[in-house]
């Protein structure tokens, strides 16, 4: 078949296949404006998402480091620290250039609701200047106390107790009473407490031995896990 101007009209799809194919491009438009509307809202609430977990970073750090104390951009001063040390990331307050305390990440992976998430403030003394539970999964009124924030004694909560403890003092020093340690604990809730004050000392005693191995690494590196203090 021709048209009048003698040229061929280009050949139609049967009606069956452009029903057939009409549901697949009506998908494949979708996809590609929800992909594109993902990504948006990605790009739009990413800088939202991350000043909001840095505020709550700061929340915590403030709980044991006071700001007055440091004059540094602290959580733009931070490495990392290489395995097998149970320490995580660590942030260096400094004052006028020199050093002040470490404040980092530590963890226990036996609890009684497994792994308990803390941070921890060192000073430059060598003793712990505070420490708080960021995550947990401890029974609610029982072992839940290890978190200032659930426990009942408001006026003197249980992890307060570290405030002040050497972290160069032996492991002996770092379980609970009930163990032969230092450290009190809450009757019917050991498990927790125990899984706190070890993770405690031995994160504490670890960044201790290289502080200045700590504070001389470059921003952003990792500190080796056989760097020892000078």
């Amino acid at each position: 078949m021709t048209t009048e101007t003698g040229q061929t009209p280009p050949a139609r799809l049967p009606a069956s296949l452009r029903s057939a194919l009409a549901p697949a491009l009506g998908l494949a438009v979708f996809t590609l404006v929800f992909t594109a509307l993902m990504a948006f809202t990605y790009d739009a609430t990413r800088e939202r998402i991350a000043a909001a977990t840095e505020a709550q970073q700061m929340r915590l750090i403030d709980e044991i480091l006071p700001r007055g104390q440091y004059d540094n951009a602290l959580l733009k001063d931070a490495v990392t620290a290489a395995p097998p040390a149970n320490v995580k990331r660590i942030w260096r307050a400094r004052r006028g250039g020199a050093p002040i305390a470490l404040v980092f990440e530590t963890f226990a992976d036996d609890g009684y609701g497994g792994r308990i998430e803390l941070i921890v403030s060192l000073g430059i003394d060598g003793k712990i200047g505070g420490a708080r539970v960021s995550f947990h999964k401890e029974t609610p009124g029982l072992g839940d106390y290890i978190d200032p924030a659930r426990d009942r004694d408001k006026a003197k909560p249980w992890i307060g107790q570290f405030s002040g403890a050497d972290a160069t003092l032996p492991p002996t020093h770092w379980v609970i009473k009930k163990d032969g340690g230092a450290f009190d604990y809450r009757a019917g809730a050991t498990i927790s407490a125990r899984a706190v004050t070890h993770a405690l000392g031995q994160s504490a005693a670890w960044a201790a031995a290289r502080r200045d191995a700590i504070f001389a690494a470059p921003a952003g590196s990792h500190v080796d896990a056989d760097a020892q203090r000078e």
